[in-house]
């Protein structure tokens, strides 16, 4: 997957532990973990935008992306 998760970079730098996050997300813990370990394959926006709120920072400090090999052979022949 092209999209990689840095929550736990966050996290880290925020010192706040998972099950703190969650009970101030109002997530479960599985459900944080998953996200936190990129278990997932898509985030509601209204879970990125508490996560966001409680970690103090943008959307793009979770959420990176990296282009794959085979992406770049697909964008050299357009």
């Amino acid at each position: 997957m092209a999209i990689i998760l840095r929550l736990d970079r966050m996290m880290a730098d925020r010192k706040i532990s998972l099950n703190e996050l969650a009970e101030k997300v109002g997530i479960s813990n599985v459900n944080l973990s998953n996200i936190k370990t990129g278990k997932i394959s898509a985030i509601r926006f209204s879970t990125l935008d508490a996560i966001c709120d409680v970690l103090d920072c943008q959307p793009g400090d979770i959420l990176e992306y990296k282009r794959t090999p085979k992406e770049e052979v697909k964008k050299g022949e357009n």
